[in-house]
């Protein structure tokens, strides 16, 4: 919390459930406390990206993997006082997209998630009350084998990501944005070894997940430019 208002992580993973993550979900949280946010939004890679779930498991199980991530985080932001929210960072070829605002349960009752387009994903999640943000979508990684922009089957775009090592990305995300009248969100991107944050700032504390949605939706967000 700053001067009254009240930071926000919308891009987090953990070690537990995302192979690229560096740091527990424990830890992530008290480096967001001491970093001054309020809350933050756990969003491990689902099992289209890069998860360290294996695909083996059954179904239900995969997805108590997943959400570990965020039941830790959970845990110790309830005990040291900072807001915990679950979300997931969903892959297709590269292409990724974050979602707020649906629960574990939800995931448990969508097995065939993984047969969905990207049309699909934001026509199932739409109908369920979530949100879909396009994670750093101009941003070029050997992983990425080419841009592909969704304008239609999005609510936002993430314009500033700290993950993108060219501030062009940045800029071209935020460009399509306006172009394209879509809610323009900011996040980290965080592993654990990052040096600078981002994220969103509100002027009220969130109660939940759906108060996060609500207030994107109504453009209340201010967008934390490091």
């Amino acid at each position: 919390m700053i001067m009254d208002k009240f930071k926000y992580e919308t891009h987090l993973h953990t070690y537990e459930a995302s192979a690229c993550a560096k740091l527990s979900a424990k830890e992530q949280v008290r480096r967001y406390k001491d970093a001054g946010y309020a809350g933050i939004i756990v969003t491990d890679h689902f099992f289209n990206g890069n998860t360290n779930v294996p695909s083996r498991l059954p179904w239900e199980k995969r997805i108590n993997l997943l959400a570990k991530g965020y039941e830790n985080a959970k845990e110790e932001g309830d005990r040291i006082g900072l807001s915990v929210f679950f979300g997931w960072e969903a892959g297709f070829n590269g292409t990724e997209f974050l979602i707020y605002g649906l629960d574990k349960q939800w995931l448990l009752d969508h097995p065939d998630i993984m047969t969905w387009s990207v049309r699909q994903q934001y026509k199932k999640v739409k109908e369920a009350g979530g949100m879909v943000i396009h994670a750093h979508p101009f941003r070029e990684r050997f992983y990425i084998k080419e841009i592909r922009l969704f304008p239609d089957d999005v609510d936002g775009v993430e314009v500033i990501n700290i993950g993108n090592d060219n501030k062009t990305f940045d800029d071209r995300a935020e460009e399509y944005a306006r172009k394209h009248n879509l809610l323009m969100s900011a996040g980290t991107d965080s592993h654990g070894i990052e040096i600078r944050h981002s994220g969103v700032i509100f002027d009220h504390k969130l109660k939940d997940i759906n108060d996060f949605i609500d207030s994107m939706k109504a453009n209340k967000q201010q967008l934390i430019r490091p």
